[in-house]
């Protein structure tokens, strides 16, 4: 029970942040009207905050399949990460800086390297 109830609190609330992340990240405007309408609507920051549950979501998912703290942090924030950058790529030109697609996106992609190279580095040991 110890072990257990954790690893099931870990899936049951990673699916629900990355399922929330997802409606809010792809489809805003239900998301805004359904859970969070506080006004004005802004369809970036609720890429954000999709980009940002996603991330979350991921970091509990990680942690059913490894124990490994580093790669599940690298991980799960490469995935948010990723996210955000991509939030910034779709929402180019409604506001923020023309780099920001660009330097986030290099921030999420050496992040992801990092987990895949430290996943890489304990299943070689």
């Amino acid at each position: 029970m110890r072990e257990r109830f954790p690893r099931v609190v870990a899936v049951v609330a990673g699916l629900s942040f990355v399922g929330l992340g997802l409606w809010a990240f792809l489809d805003s405007r239900s998301f805004f009207e359904q859970i969070a309408p506080w006004r004005p609507y802004n369809e970036h920051f609720l890429h954000d905050v999709g980009a940002f549950q996603i991330g979350l979501g991921a970091v509990l998912l990680l942690t059913v399949v490894s124990s490994d703290v580093l790669f599940v942090s690298l991980g799960g924030v490469g995935i948010g990460s990723a996210m955000h950058a991509l939030a910034h790529v779709i929402d180019q030109g409604n506001g923020g800086r023309d780099s920001d697609p660009i330097i986030l996106g290099i921030l999420a992609l050496v992040v992801l390297v990092a987990a895949w190279y430290r996943r890489g580095a304990r299943r070689a040991t």
